[in-house]
Formats: C-alpha cells, sequence, structure tokens
C-alpha cells in the first residue's frame, strides 16, 4: 500500500514506471499500450497521457542505461568534491609532525582480570 501523502500524478507515474520496468524485465518493448495493460491489470487506473510520455521517454532512454547509471552521478560528485578537497587535506597532514609513539606493554589477558 502507498503511502497517502502520495498524489494521483505520483501513483500514475510510479504505476507507469514499474509497468516500464516489468515489460523490459521480460524483453518486451514498452509501448503506451503495453503499459497501460499492466497497469489496469495491476488495479491501477492512471490518466490516458501517462503510459504514451513514459513510451516516449523510454524510446529514447533505454531502461538499462537509466539503471546502470543510477548511483553514477552521485559517485561522481563525491569524487570531484574529494579531489577538491585534496590539496587541502594533503597540506594539513604534511603540516602535522609526527607524535612519538607510547611503547606498549604487552598485557596479554592479564591485564583485564
Amino acid at each position: 500500500m502507498l503511502p497517502s501523502t502520495y498524489t494521483k500524478d505520483k501513483v500514475d507515474e510510479l504505476a507507469c514506471t514499474y509497468a516500464a520496468f516489468i515489460l523490459h524485465d521480460e524483453g518486451i518493448n514498452i509501448t503506451a499500450d503495453k503499459i497501460k495493460t499492466l497497469t489496469e491489470a495491476a488495479g491501477v487506473t492512471v490518466e490516458p497521457f501517462w503510459p504514451s510520455v513514459f513510451a516516449k521517454f523510454f524510446s529514447k532512454h533505454p531502461v538499462s542505461d537509466i539503471l546502470s547509471n543510477i548511483g553514477g552521478s552521485a559517485s561522481s560528485g563525491a569524487a570531484v568534491a574529494a579531489s577538491t578537497d585534496a590539496p587541502a587535506t594533503a597540506a594539513a597532514v604534511e603540516e602535522k609532525k609526527p607524535e612519538p609513539e607510547e611503547e606498549e606493554e604487552e598485557m596479554g589477558f592479564g591485564g583485564l582480570f
């Protein structure tokens, strides 16, 4: 069950998206008629324009390309941010002088009891 905060448009979009994913998974061409058939079979009545909008979109943007790029922009953005912060971080590391290491005594289990 979808949250009650979802609007009719949001439900329609989700239904069409899931229908397109199902068609892709089954190796069936994504068309407006097939999206409409799947949404009706799921008991979701979508506005008449949604299936054609999604069919046109997926005819130009293959589902496999979209799914393979899901995390791409977020990770590349993080890489860019990391690379721009790298010089400042490297300079900060160079400025720190190594602290003398304390010798650790070998306690074994004797120090626990």
